[in-house]
């Protein structure tokens, strides 16, 4: 008689479990536990409301995930590398733009950034930018004269700063500020591919493009200054990447430049020293033969601080009288014990399940779990065991800043948002997944489920 095995479970499917629970568990103890004046979300443990609805985003949305799943990992494969970059671009905009239009271009991106809480309610009062900057500190408190609304003054000043200059060249407007926080959101993909093939490979970057690009972040991309950040703290990664990988030292003076400002975006981002060092790790080759380089990065890295300072700034000052403010605030009721593990079902959402299944696959080249013969876990030869080593060690420095911000407690809730310019590290992950249509397929129904069931705070 034949005994016949039950087939073994495949080890994705067990990381998407837990996933699923994770996010499950969130969902049912912020529900049923706890109440909205303690988490102060309305469907936790995202910041939004239940409220099906479709829109004119909807038809071009559905397409372009369509399109995606069915060809993306062909053409990723085929097309010229800059061809690659522009294609993805592209293609991000399209699927930021009509997740965003599913809500209507006033509720879905006009309206987004000119609210109570946003940056473009306090343009008015940045008549005098440098009167402005010296006296920033002094409205960050709730009890200050004419406290700065919760965005403005949970942010440093750059943040509020690009609007200013935006409406200054004539481009004023909810419009115009969400265009811009759009389009640039749109290019952060960009740089996490041109960072893996500098510091891994062009074939780990290739697989990877069509998980960037249809992302579940970007229903969040298109309607938060935080993806403008995240965009900003991509760019200084992949400069120093290609810095560190012997291109002209002019890439790494740009890093540098774009560093400081990353930190002038978001106190918070000061964590991408981690994602910096992994870079500069990676890289070390290039340290050593060019030491130099650190040269233009530190001196790049200095302008922002430097003018921001020299306006009567002070960004310690400020972060210190943050604190105090977020306490003050909504972080002064909502429960660390919840936030610490529902912040990482946030992350499920805004980054996938692929992801989940893709991390797991990460941790394993990075405990070396591989068989002796470089034989994958699919029993199929694969080569370029040091190259996948290297990316799973890039988006496990992402994952480290992302649990260090988690950790520190000044992330309690709106995760979906805040981490987004750490979640696009964790996305990268993806480029170890076989079959990946499959695996597209349930990023797309994900974004748009959440897109057209829930009314998002951001």
């Amino acid at each position: 008689m034949t005994v016949t095995r039950p087939r073994p479970v495949p080890r994705d499917l067990y990381a998407v479990a837990a996933a699923v629970l994770l996010v499950t568990a969130a969902v049912l103890v912020g529900r049923y536990v706890y109440t909205y004046d303690v988490l102060i979300v309305g469907w936790p443990p995202l910041l939004g409301r239940w409220d099906p609805h479709l829109g004119p985003g909807t038809p071009a949305a559905l397409v372009v995930a369509a399109a995606v799943v069915a060809y993306g990992p062909a053409v990723a494969t085929r097309l010229p590398w800059r061809a690659l970059l522009a294609a993805a671009w592209g293609t991000a905009l399209a699927w930021t733009w009509s997740l965003a239009l599913v809500d209507g271009w006033e509720r879905g991106v006009a309206g987004r950034l000119t609210t109570r809480q946003e940056y473009l309610s306090v343009i008015d009062r940045w008549h005098d930018i440098p009167a402005t900057l010296r006296d920033f500190n002094g409205h960050i408190l709730l009890h200050s004269p004419d406290n700065w609304p919760a965005h403005v003054a949970g942010h440093p000043p750059g943040a509020t700063l690009t609007y200013v200059l935006l409406d200054r060249i004539g481009l004023g407007g909810g419009g115009w500020a969400g265009a811009l926080t759009l389009t640039v959101g749109a290019t952060a993909g960009v740089a996490v591919l041109v960072t893996v093939r500098a510091l891994a490979a062009e074939r780990l970057a290739r697989r990877a493009a069509p998980f960037l690009v249809l992302a579940p972040a970007a229903v969040w991309m298109g309607t938060s200054a935080d993806g403008y950040f995240a965009a900003v703290a991509a760019w200084a990664v992949a400069l120093l990447a290609l810095a560190v990988t012997g291109r002209p030292l002019g890439w790494a003076a740009g890093s540098g430049l774009l560093f400081g400002l990353t930190c002038y975006l978001s106190y918070g981002l000061t964590l991408f020293v981690v994602v910096a060092a992994a870079v500069l790790l990676l890289g070390r080759r290039g340290v050593r033969a060019r030491p130099v380089l650190f040269v233009p990065l530190l001196a790049g890295a200095a302008v922002v601080p430097v003018a921001f300072t020299a306006a009567g700034f002070d960004w310690w000052e400020a972060y210190h009288l943050l604190v105090e403010r977020y306490y003050e605030g909504a972080a002064g009721v909502r429960p660390y014990a919840y936030w610490v593990w529902a912040n990482l079902a946030c992350t499920v959402l805004i980054t996938g399940l692929a992801t989940a299944a893709g991390l797991r696959r990460a941790g394993a080249v990075l405990l070396r779990r591989r068989v002796a013969d470089g034989r994958g876990e699919d029993g199929r030869a694969r080569g370029g065991r040091a190259e996948e080593f290297r990316l799973a060690f890039l988006v496990g420095a992402g994952l480290l800043a992302l649990l260090a911000a988690d950790l520190s407690g000044m992330s309690k809730a709106e995760t979906e948002r805040i981490w987004l310019p750490f979640a696009l590290w964790l996305l990268a992950a993806c480029a170890f997944l076989t079959r990946p249509r499959g695996w597209l397929a349930a990023q797309a129904v994900l974004a748009l489920l959440l897109n057209h069931l829930l009314a998002t705070g951001w």
